[in-house]
C-alpha cells in the first residue's frame, strides 16, 4: 500500500525510526466523518476516490476491485472499495455501514459510508452517531431531494456540528456554475433552521476526482478548498465539551490493601488533582488525591482520556456511579423526555419495560408514552401510539433508578442512551435526552406506581388472545362456578389464559393485562347467561369470546 498522504519526511522517518513515526501517528488528531445522502448520489464513489487518491488502498484489494469492475465493463469502479457485500455489488447500492480508515500528514480519519435508502435509516443513524462531520452528497442533475433534507435533519438531530455539502456529478452538467449556485441557495435556506455550526459547499465529481482530494482545473470559478483540504483543517476540538467534568465509573481497582482506584473514561470536561468532587447517586463528597495512567501519575486529565482516579476519602463507589465536580452537578432525574430512533423490526411496546444503558449504568425503564414521531417526508410531527422500525419520535420515559445526565445538545456522551430488549438482549432503540420531566433533587427515584414488566401485547403474542372481561350472569353460584372453572380449563387446554374471579373490577384488571377475566360473582347487570348445562355453556362462551375478538 502506497500512502500518497504521507510527506517525504514521514516516509524517511518510517525507514529511519518506526517507533517515532508511530508515536507521531498516535498524536495526530482523529476526525470521524460520515457520508450521507440520497440513493445513487455517489457516497461510496467519493469515499473510494479519497482512499484511492491518497494511496490508502491495499494492492490486493485494488486488484480485486479492478477485476470486479472489468466484469461490469469499467476500468475501475471506486464505489466497490467500500461496497463489500455481495448484495451491495449486485444492486449497486449501500446497505450496511462501511467503515474505512486513512491518514494524511495532518490528521487521521475514520469514514462511515452509510446507506441512502429510507428503509436503512437505522444504519445511517448508527454510522452518524459518533461523527464530527457529516458529508452530504447531492446529485447536480436532480438537485435537493427529500432524502437529502431527511439526512441533513437526522445529522443535525444527532448533534453533528459541521456539514459539508458536496454537489456531486458536476461533470454531467458541464460544471455549470449557475447549477451549483442554485442548489447551494436551495439547501442553504433549508439548513438555516437546523443546528449546524457551519455549512460548507463543494462542487465535485467523485468519478473524475474534481475537488475531492485536489482541484483539477475543471471548476475555475470555484476558489475554495477541496473536500480533503477541508477535512484536514475543520476545527473540531472546540466541539468537545471540556466544561462539564463527567466520569462514569467502569470498575473499581484494588490490587492490594494500599490502593483503591476508580477506572473509567473522562467523557467530558477536565479534572485536576485537588479538585472537590461528588459521587452520584450517593452525593458523597471528596477530593481527587491522584490521577493514574499506565505510564504513572499525572496532574490532570481531560476527555476522552481513560484514567484511574484515587480519592482522598474512603467513599463507596461502584460501577455505574458517576464522579463529577462538586461545583458543577449534572441533572439527576428518573423522568426524562428523549428523541428515540427505533432500530428493531418489532415495534415499540409502551406497555412493557426495557433495559436502558446510559454511560456505565444499566437500569429498567418504562415507556410512559410517545408524544409524536417525525414524518421524515415533511419533517413535521405526527401523533402515534408507538414507534416502529426507523421511526424517530419524542418519548417519555421513567427509569427505575435515577439517571445522571446532561441534555444531548450540551453533552453527547451523557445525553445518549440505548434501549435493550431484556429477553432477546437486542438493542432496539437509541435515544438522545432532551430534558427532565420533574427533577429528583435528592437523587432518589421519584415515587411512581409499579407496573407489570409483561405487556398486554406480549401476552397477546404468547397466548393468541386479546384481553377480555366476561361476566357470567343467571343460574346459581355453583352453576356459575362450574361454568367458569370449566371455561378456564378449556382456555388453558387451547394454549390461552383465563382466570375465574368474583368481582367485575378484578375481571377488568385482568383484561387490561391481556388476559381473559371470568367474573363468576353474578353481580353484573348483563353478560353471558348461564343455562345450567356446563358443557353447552362452555361451548357457547367460547363462541362468545371468539365473536368478541378475544381469541384472535
Amino acid at each position: 500500500m502506497t500512502n500518497q498522504g504521507e510527506t517525504g519526511s514521514e516516509k524517511d522517518l518510517i525507514a529511519a525510526d518506526i517507533e517515532e513515526y508511530l508515536a507521531r501517528y498516535q498524536r495526530k488528531e482523529l476526525l470521524r466523518f460520515v457520508a450521507v445522502g440520497s440513493v445513487d448520489d455517489g457516497k461510496s464513489t467519493l469515499i473510494g476516490r479519497m482512499l484511492f487518491d491518497t494511496g490508502m488502498v491495499y494492492q490486493d484489494h485494488l486488484e480485486q476491485v479492478k477485476r470486479a469492475s472489468t466484469q461490469q465493463g469499467m476500468e475501475i469502479d471506486l464505489s466497490l472499495l467500500t461496497d463489500g457485500l455481495t448484495a451491495e455489488r449486485e444492486q449497486g447500492i449501500t446497505i450496511d455501514v462501511a467503515y474505512r480508515y486513512f491518514t494524511t500528514d495532518k490528521r487521521k480519519f475514520i469514514i462511515a459510508d452509510t446507506p441512502g435508502h429510507v428503509q436503512y435509516t437505522r444504519n445511517m443513524v448508527t454510522g452518524a452517531s459518533t461523527a464530527d462531520v457529516a458529508i452530504i452528497l447531492i446529485d447536480a442533475r436532480l438537485g435537493v431531494l427529500q432524502q437529502s433534507r431527511r439526512h441533513a435533519y437526522i445529522a443535525s438531530l444527532l448533534g453533528i456540528k459541521h456539514l459539508a455539502v458536496c454537489v456531486n456529478k458536476m461533470d454531467l452538467v458541464g460544471y455549470a456554475e449557475d447549477r451549483y449556485e442554485t442548489i447551494k441557495a436551495d439547501f442553504t435556506a433549508f439548513t438555516a433552521g437546523l443546528r449546524f455550526k457551519d455549512v460548507t459547499f463543494f462542487p465535485i465529481s467523485a468519478l473524475e476526482g474534481t475537488n475531492c482530494v485536489r482541484p483539477n482545473g475543471k471548476t475555475p470559478w470555484y476558489t475554495g478548498p477541496s473536500v480533503l483540504d477541508y477535512l484536514e483543517v475543520v476545527p473540531i476540538s472546540a466541539d468537545r465539551n471540556l466544561e462539564n467534568f463527567r466520569f462514569p465509573v467502569q470498575s473499581v481497582l484494588r490490587p492490594n490493601l494500599d490502593y483503591r482506584g476508580f477506572a473509567g473514561q473522562v467523557v467530558s470536561g477536565v479534572v485536576r488533582k485537588g479538585d472537590a468532587v461528588t459521587v452520584l447517586p450517593s452525593r458523597k463528597t471528596s477530593t481527587v488525591k491522584a490521577i493514574d495512567v499506565f505510564e504513572g501519575e499525572i496532574d490532570d486529565a481531560f476527555a476522552p482520556q481513560s484514567v484511574v482516579l484515587r480519592l482522598a476519602d474512603e467513599v463507596d463507589v461502584s460501577r455505574g456511579d458517576m464522579i463529577v465536580l462538586s461545583r458543577d452537578l449534572p441533572t439527576v432525574a428518573s423522568h426524562v423526555e428523549a428523541d428515540v430512533v427505533w432500530l428493531h423490526e418489532t415495534p415499540m411496546d409502551p406497555g412493557r419495560s426495557y433495559l436502558l444503558k446510559h454511560t456505565t449504568q444499566q437500569t429498567r425503564v418504562d415507556i410512559d408514552g410517545v408524544d409524536h414521531k417525525i414524518d421524515l417526508d415533511t419533517l413535521g410531527t405526527v401523533e402515534v401510539p408507538a414507534l416502529s422500525l426507523n421511526d424517530i419520535g419524542r418519548v417519555r420515559l421513567t427509569a427505575h433508578r435515577p439517571l445522571f445526565y446532561d441534555a444531548y445538545a450540551d453533552n453527547r456522551a451523557t445525553g445518549a442512551f440505548i434501549l435493550i430488549d431484556s429477553i432477546s438482549n437486542n438493542t432496539v432503540g437509541a435515544g438522545m435526552i432532551v430534558g427532565a420531566r420533574g427533577v429528583d433533587g435528592d437523587g432518589a427515584a421519584t415515587d411512581r406506581t409499579q407496573r407489570s414488566q409483561v405487556s398486554p401485547r406480549e401476552r397477546r403474542e404468547r397466548f393468541g388472545q386479546h384481553g377480555h372481561a366476561l361476566a357470567l350472569v343467571g343460574g346459581t353460584e355453583e352453576q356459575r362456578k362450574a361454568v367458569g372453572y370449566a371455561l378456564e380449563r378449556r382456555l388453558f387446554d387451547d394454549g390461552r389464559s383465563g382466570f375465574v374471579v368474583f368481582a367485575a373490577a378484578d375481571a377488568t384488571l385482568l383484561a387490561s393485562a391481556g388476559l381473559v377475566g371470568i367474573d363468576a360473582s353474578g353481580a353484573a347487570a348483563e353478560g353471558f347467561a348461564v343455562s345450567g348445562s356446563t358443557d353447552a355453556d362452555v361451548a357457547a362462551a367460547m363462541r362468545a369470546l371468539d365473536e368478541a375478538g378475544a381469541l384472535r
